[in-house]
């Protein structure tokens, strides 16, 4: 029997541990942070949990954490004493790799140490160890997470753990001239598909206004069409790499192959912006990319997704469906043109 914290979005816990639910057989609940974080409890061990999540990941658990070790929190200066012990004896664990730490906590856990104090004793230890202090890039991740009553521990590869930001919580810096906050959903999808958008070199966005994600594109230095009858910001107009037609999408045309990436952000109905996507994918060189969010409106997600894949999968592999981090009611797919 193997223990595990698992996230997601707020408000999506329950498909998430739905989706775990089919996955492994007599599984166990417990709520942790109501609607986001949560354990639960499997007969298999570490390695083959990390093997079978791998193997069919579910679209709405953001973070993963298996939990190695409890160490029960009394709130003074034993509980950093506890800690240092158990890294220093799971020391094979981390000699030799760059290790993160990271620490999460519920409301008014009595764990009695910050994040920052936290990670500067721990780090010490890591050091003592011949363990590089790393949080970019890890190898290894060291998560704690201060419950009510314990210290739940574990630690894996940022592979294992499905993200290597704490909780699976990937923060971006607004820039100043940022066109909208929908970038951070596209740099977290190239990010968390393995992608470079700079590899591609035409792009057609679709539903663009105001132009988050066109604006992206055209910082990789592509070539951007963005369809939208609304206005794209006054910022990217003038930018020579942009061709802009103020039209529904489902008013134009293109020759076949003329682009490499297709990528669709549209705050319409599932079943539309799947039309629309279809309709518009002949335009799409085999083997090019789709990036698209399906907006899940209704009160049965997994229903609407398998609804919206089976649709796409007429003309598009299904590389990746993920709940994003920066995803609100909605998820992002990655799909392959055949």
């Amino acid at each position: 029997m193997s223990r595990w914290i698992g996230t997601a979005n707020h408000g999506f816990a329950s498909y998430a541990m739905e989706e775990l639910r089919r996955l492994f057989t007599d599984i166990k609940f417990q709520q942790l942070s109501s609607g986001e974080v949560f354990s639960f409890e499997v007969p298999g061990d570490r390695e083959q949990v990390f093997t079978d999540i791998a193997r069919n990941e579910p679209i709405f658990l953001r973070h993963l954490q298996p939990v190695d070790r409890t160490m029960p929190i009394t709130g003074d200066t034993d509980d950093l004493q506890e800690l240092t012990d158990i890294v220093r004896h799971a020391r094979k664990v981390f000699e030799g790799k760059r290790t993160a730490v990271h620490l999460r906590r519920v409301e008014n856990s009595p764990f009695s140490y910050s994040a920052a104090d936290t990670k500067a004793i721990v780090d010490a230890v890591l050091t003592e160890i011949d363990s590089e202090s790393s949080l970019q890039q890890p190898e290894q991740i060291l998560s704690l997470y201060a419950s009510k009553d314990s210290l739940l521990i574990g630690w894996g590869t940022p592979r294992e753990l499905l993200s290597d930001w704490p909780g699976g919580a990937v923060r971006f810096q607004r820039e100043e001239s940022q066109v909208s906050r929908a970038k951070f959903k596209l740099l977290e999808a190239e990010r968390t598909f393995g992608l470079n958008l700079a590899h591609y070199s035409h792009a057609l966005d679709i539903g663009a206004a105001p132009g988050g994600w066109t604006s992206l594109l055209l910082e990789r230095g592509l070539q951007v069409t963005a369809i939208d009858p609304a206005e794209l910001h006054p910022s990217l107009i003038s930018n020579r790499r942009l061709t802009y037609l103020k039209k529904n999408a489902s008013e134009v045309k293109f020759s076949p192959d003329s682009f490499d990436l297709l990528v669709c952000d549209m705050s319409w109905s599932p079943m539309q912006m799947c039309k629309l996507v279809l309709d518009l994918s002949d335009a799409l060189a085999s083997g090019g990319y789709a990036i698209i969010t399906v907006k899940l409106m209704h009160r049965k997600p997994l229903q609407t997704i398998r609804d919206v894949m089976q649709k796409l999968q007429e003309v598009f592999e299904i590389r990746k469906a993920k709940q994003l981090f920066h995803n609100r009611d909605e998820i992002t797919l990655l799909l392959e043109k055949r």
